[in-house]
């Protein structure tokens, strides 16, 4: 099985760009074009402003706060391989994991913030003992595509 979650992180990025382009036509419209006269709704101009801001920082800064990443999954081979790279206004740096199944030793799922951040630990048998992996934020992850994961990890360690 394999599969990503390009969709979700497409639509994000769509949202950010979408709020971007709404923030920068109030901005015009309101400062520079004097277009919009005030008070709208028994609002200031300043009020709609800090509204506004409060939304696009909002939009902005919450799949970074929440850790959401982009996520390649794959157990169709011998291996179980993740890549993942951070998915915020700033793109972090593209990392891989590749586990052969034969050693793969279990993962462990942490979450935090009223479980509105998880993340994977995988572990892996080495000669010297146990090695364990870097954290994969799945908190992008659909339900669906969560327990596709966890029932291929549940499967992979039973063959163990």
């Amino acid at each position: 099985m394999t599969f990503d979650n390009s969709k979700t992180i497409i639509s994000t990025r769509i949202r950010l760009f979408a709020a971007t382009v709404i923030f920068l036509i109030f901005i015009t419209l309101t400062y520079a074009a004097k277009l919009i006269k005030y008070p709208v709704l028994g609002m200031s101009d300043t009020v709609w402003t800090l509204i506004l801001t409060a939304c696009y920082l909002i939009i902005a800064f919450l799949p970074m706060y929440l850790s959401y990443q982009y996520v390649w999954f794959s157990d169709d081979n011998d291996k179980i391989i993740f890549r993942y790279f951070h998915a915020g206004i700033v793109s972090g740096r593209k990392n891989s994991v590749e586990i052969n199944k034969q050693s793969f030793s279990g993962y462990k799922v942490d979450k935090k913030l009223f479980g509105l951040i998880q993340s994977i630990i995988l572990f892996q048998h080495i000669k010297g003992g146990e090695a364990k992996y870097p954290p994969i934020y799945i908190s992008a992850l659909t339900r669906e595509e969560k327990a596709k994961v966890f029932r291929s990890l549940n499967m992979s360690l039973r063959k163990v």
